[in-house]
């Protein structure tokens, strides 16, 4: 903070370091930092290189309507990924935001400002779990495994698929399922190494939603 155009200075104040505008009852006076002051506060009197110095190392100081503004379009931003990646379980219908912002307000929940959208809206969906009905829309996988090690992998991913829709066992076996999108990179890690590459996965849908286009309320 420099006297001349910092929160102590007397009246209002531009944000340049160099120069500031001060207002007294309406008439403007314009300060010119003084060498010295230059000197002693960056060590050169160089305009150029003082603004340099700032953009570089300087601190935005941001106001308390424009960090409001900007903690209400995160509470939106992660409502939005919310209500993109979630359905009713009962329906598999997916939410509105408004819907989201409403339960995330009912909830309290507080947005963290130095934290992803991303990382947040997968803990609101934790929180909301708790008061709705509401879950991560299942993706659809295709597996087609060789013989040899179908079964053996078939057991070990199992575990991880929530619905099989389809199976058959030919020459291949070839099964079509729902999972929670948390357990892909799992499961395609399992594939590849148990079947060292002979196997596929196949992604068929990333939402398993209802079809049309009605949203719950």
């Amino acid at each position: 903070t420099w006297p001349w155009c910092g929160p102590g200075a007397a009246g209002s104040a531009s944000r340049s370091p160099v120069t500031a505008t001060r207002s007294w009852g309406g008439a403007a006076e314009r300060q010119v930092a003084k060498k010295e002051d230059l000197v002693q506060a960056f060590g050169t009197d160089d305009q150029t290189e003082i603004c340099k110095m700032i953009l570089s190392k300087g601190e935005l100081q941001v106001s308390d309507k424009e960090r409001h503004t900007q903690l209400e379009q995160m509470f939106r931003d992660i409502a939005t990924i919310v209500a993109d990646k979630c359905v009713n379980p009962e329906t598999k219908r997916p939410y509105t935001v408004i819907l989201i912002e409403r339960a995330m307000k009912d909830i309290h929940y507080s947005v963290k400002p130095h934290k992803s959208t991303k990382q947040q809206a997968l803990e609101v969906i934790r929180q909301l779990k708790e008061t709705m009905q509401i879950e991560r829309a299942h993706m659809r996988l295709r597996f087609i495994l060789p013989v040899k090690e179908g079964k053996k992998l078939k057991e070990r991913i199992k575990p991880l698929i929530k619905v099989i829709e389809s199976e058959d066992f030919h020459e291949q076996l070839e099964i079509v399922c729902l999972v929670d999108p948390g357990c892909f990179r799992e499961i395609d890690e399992l594939v590849r190494s148990e079947t060292k590459g002979k196997g596929t996965l196949e992604v068929l849908s990333l939402k398993d939603v209802e079809e049309g286009d009605e949203k719950l309320e």
